[in-house]
């Protein structure tokens, strides 16, 4: 047999050739994407407290390159939020709630089917509706989460009933599911 002009049938080439082969798979193994996301592992979120005392100003006179400090009390206007300005109404998704819920696992078992019960108590009718799922061992040891928005509208003071919705794929691990309402728009 011949490779790139070369045989392969002496010995010698063999010795040379196999060791390139096994340097170039264990360069190729190497370069592959690390570990699959698909535990769901959280990432720590930082309180906006801890960026207010890192804050640093750019002093214009030094070309911009220079940074001065800033005092805690200009560190920590910069870094708050803007108040809002809408009404002093209740949240749309106060007045949601799932009253009944049950999953089973659908494609091969990697898939999570929900089906749930939404009330709507609002005096409104609300759409968009975001349903967050977290997904949990027999031992109750939290493995995913899942968020899920359904384009449809529930009418005011009414429930609606969604049967064998796909929340997304899920840890094989997983027994227990626990699904809440998290967001909504008004109509």
């Amino acid at each position: 047999m011949r490779i790139a002009g070369w045989s392969i049938g002496s010995s010698q080439v063999r010795l040379l050739v196999l060791p390139g082969i096994a340097i170039l798979g264990c360069a190729t193994w190497i370069m592959l994407p690390g570990r699959s996301d698909a535990e769901g592992q959280s990432v720590p979120s930082v309180s906006p407290a801890l960026y207010a005392q890192n804050i640093s100003l750019l002093d214009p006179s030094a070309g911009s390159t220079a940074p001065i400090s800033a005092s805690p009390e200009q560190a920590a206007a910069a870094a708050a939020p803007l108040p809002d300005t809408t009404s002093a109404e209740k949240p749309v998704i106060d007045g949601l709630k799932i009253s009944s819920q049950t999953w089973r696992r659908g494609g091969l078992g990697s898939k999570a089917l929900v089906t749930f019960t939404l009330r709507n108590a609002n005096d409104y009718a609300v759409k968009d509706i975001e349903i967050a799922c977290a997904f949990a061992r027999r031992d109750g040891s939290h493995l995913t989460d899942r968020r899920r928005v359904i384009a449809d509208t529930v009418s005011m003071k009414s429930r609606k009933t969604y049967s064998g919705l796909l929340i997304g794929f899920v840890n094989v691990n997983a027994n227990k599911a626990k699904c809440s309402a998290v967001a909504a728009s008004r109509t």
